[in-house]
Formats: C-alpha cells, structure tokens, sequence
C-alpha cells in the first residue's frame, strides 16, 4: 500500500529560505530507490491568515512510498516573536506545584502585554521537576491561555525518547513550538550534536526552538546552528543564553541572509534592548515575570523607534536584574521579586540553608526598593516599611525556620 507524506515549506519573497529543504528532499530521492518526490505550488488565497506583503509563496512536498511516515508535519505561519516569559513555579508547602497559584500568574501575564508564555524554562527550574510534573505544568498554563497567547514549551529532557514524548504532548495541548537545549551532564561531540537535532527534526510534530546555554548544557556551536537553520525546516530558530553577544552578532550575519524567518531570541535580558538593535527577533527574558509591563513597553518603544526611552529603560533595570542573580541559588531572587508582586510562591524547590535565606530577606528588601523607584506601588510600600524599621507582613522564611529550630531544641532537650 502507498504511503503518503505532505510536508510544507515556507519561501519568503526576500530570501533564499526554500533551497536548503529542496536540496534535503532531493538528496533523500537519490539515496532511497524509489521514492518519488513531487512539488505543488499553492496560493496565498489558501491560507488567508498569511501576510502577502511578507509571504511569496507555500509549497507542499508529497512523497510517494515513503518509508518513514512518522516524519510528517505543517509549517505553522505564525512567527514567534517578541518577549516570551519564563515564569516562575509556585509551589505548596509539600513542594508539589500550586495549580491555583500557577493559574492566577499565567492569567495575570497573559494581561500585561507579553507576546508569549515560556513554561518550563531555567526560571520554572524544570530540572528540579519530575517529567509529569513538567507534562502538567504545561498543562495548566495552556488551559487558562485558552489560546490566547503562543505557548513555547521547554521541552529538554534527557533522552531522545522522552524529548520526542513531551513534544507530541505539548503539540496536543496547542502549543507553539517547544525549546531544546544541547545534551546536558555528558560531554558529546558537536557531530553527535548536531545529529541529534536533525534527528529530532524528523521525528518531531512540533516546530522547534534550538536553546544554547552552554553554562548547563553541552553548547551548540555556530556553525551547527547554521546547517540546522538551512537544512531543517522544523527547526524554527534559537534561543541564546550564552551571554555572548559577539557570537549573538556572528549568528546574525551568518543565517538571517539566508532564512530572514529564523528566529533569533536573546535569553539574556541586560542585552535585550542591543540585541534588538543588531536585529534579534526578541527574547525569553525571566524579569519579565517579574516586571512584564516595563520589559514589553522596551520591546513596543523598541518597534516604534524610542530609541532613547530603550536606552534608559534598560540602564535601569540593570542593577534590579543583577539583584535578582546574586540572591543565592538561582531563581530564588526571582520568586522573591515575584512575590513583591502579589504572588506566593512557596517555598524553594531546593533545600535552602538559615544563612541563605537571612541573606535572601535581605535581597528582598534590595529588591523591594528597585521595584519602587520601577513604579510598582506594592514594593515601593514594603520598601518603605522597611527602611523604616518594621517587618514585612507575616512571619518571613527565616521566622519559620528559626521557630521550628528553637522548638526542636526544647522537644529534644
């Protein structure tokens, strides 16, 4: 019986997008005996949500008698871009995840202005979950979206087979596109890499988000990234943490001439606005869980030319994210600030010692007070109350801890 597969290819008016995936096909028809490849050109009247000032033309590959009909997808016309939000995890006082908590902060990002919501990124400390932990985090949020936003899905787990589990699933769910880093603990070579991915590519339902952190991960290099970016098209750009904004240049220069639709995210949020400026396409930035409304208004003074408002919007939220990261074990300078906001976030994921979380109180009045001079009136008032002498509302972590300390003391004395 024949077999058939539809793949769909992007060509844009002012690039040289489609060859790589027409060279693809062709080499895959030469090395596989009869496999027949044909292709149809389609009008930008069939999809009536395209842009025809950007969108030239669509095409579909049908192959006949193809043996590997798991390989089988739709290109999705909606680009991602923009700053996509890696939220934060609340947990209960058991350390499983606040459904309700979770819930109330993906309804209150979705109304600030973000252009996408980033579950399961480093600040959502997915490593620090189970695998279903992490399915029903994504879960939750694409449920109270409702489809309201696009929903990029880390989606790094450690092996290939999982990897490919998490993307049907978060393909089901509607969302977007997922995020991968490189292999993570072993050391691999870059050919092994990038075979990897291309493997991924293939068997994959949904687009692809390459994540290069090379702090954590095993790091994808340039060259890498750009024969992915030129012979894969599930794979749809890349987010890169690295902090290294000469490759983030180099990257630029070397793929978006030739496949202008690759998407080129910073993940490094004290070089949003430069990063811009040399044509990145936006950013998964983790303040922006914290303080969404002044990260996307520099993303919106950005695409309207403020140039200036950009430089001083990002001066000044430096030292507020430098903050954040020096507050012990990442991300508990974020949850801290994210509390500022209104939210509980439980208590940390990772065991966390008295000292530092006396040293975690005190980034948070820090905190507090950079929040304040940003506008935002609830941290402004815990600032105040601070500077002049009193206590947060509530017992802090450390008070818990130092009650349940001095009371074990007496049980065993």
């Amino acid at each position: 019986m024949k077999q058939l597969l539809q793949l769909t290819g992007i060509a844009w008016d002012h690039s040289r997008a489609l060859p790589p995936l027409v060279a693809t096909a062709q080499r895959y028809e030469e090395t596989h005996p009869g496999v027949r490849i044909q292709w149809q050109k389609r009008t930008l009247d069939e999809f009536g949500h395209a842009p025809v000032d950007i969108l030239a033309l669509t095409f579909d590959l049908i192959v006949i008698d193809h043996p590997w009909a798991g390989f089988c997808f739709e290109r999705n016309l909606t680009k991602i871009s923009g700053i996509y939000t890696p939220n934060i995890v609340p947990f209960n006082d058991d350390h499983s995840v606040n459904e309700g908590e979770l819930r109330r902060m993906t309804s209150w990002l979705i109304g600030t202005g973000i252009n996408g919501l980033y579950p399961n990124g480093s600040t959502g400390e997915f490593i620090r979950l189970s695998f279903d932990d992490r399915l029903r985090v994504v879960k939750i949020m694409a449920d109270e979206n409702r489809g309201r936003l696009p929903i990029l899905a880390g989606a790094a787990e450690a092996n290939s087979d999982q990897v490919l589990q998490a993307c049907k699933v978060y393909a089901d769910l509607g969302c977007r596109a997922v995020s991968l880093t490189g292999p993570y603990y072993f050391k691999v070579s870059q050919e092994s890499i990038e075979h990897y991915f291309r493997d991924l590519a293939a068997k994959s339902p949904i687009d692809i988000l390459l994540y290069n952190i090379p702090q954590f991960s095993n790091e994808i290099s340039l060259p890498v990234v750009q024969r992915l970016a030129l012979d894969c098209p599930r794979i749809i750009g890349i987010k890169d943490s690295s902090r290294d904004f000469p490759r983030f240049c180099t990257m630029l220069a070397q793929i978006k001439p030739q496949r202008p639709d690759f998407v080129c995210f910073s993940g490094t949020e004290e070089i949003l606005y430069p990063s811009l400026m040399m044509g990145g396409d936006g950013g998964t930035i983790a303040s922006s869980g914290v303080m969404p409304e002044v990260i996307t208004k520099l993303y919106r003074d950005f695409l309207a030319g403020n140039h200036a408002e950009c430089r001083r919007v990002q001066l000044m939220i430096q030292e507020l994210i430098a903050t954040m990261f020096a507050a012990g074990n990442f991300p508990e300078g974020f949850r801290a600030a994210v509390s500022l906001r209104g939210f509980n976030p439980g208590p940390p994921r990772f065991p966390t010692s008295p000292q530092e979380l006396a040293k975690l109180e005190e980034v948070k009045g820090k905190l507090a007070c950079l929040l304040g001079d940003c506008g935002y009136a609830e941290a402004a008032r815990e600032c105040e109350l601070r500077r002049n002498g009193g206590s947060p509302d509530g017992p802090t972590a450390l008070d818990v801890e130092t009650i349940v300390r001095a009371v074990l003391e007496k049980l065993i004395d």
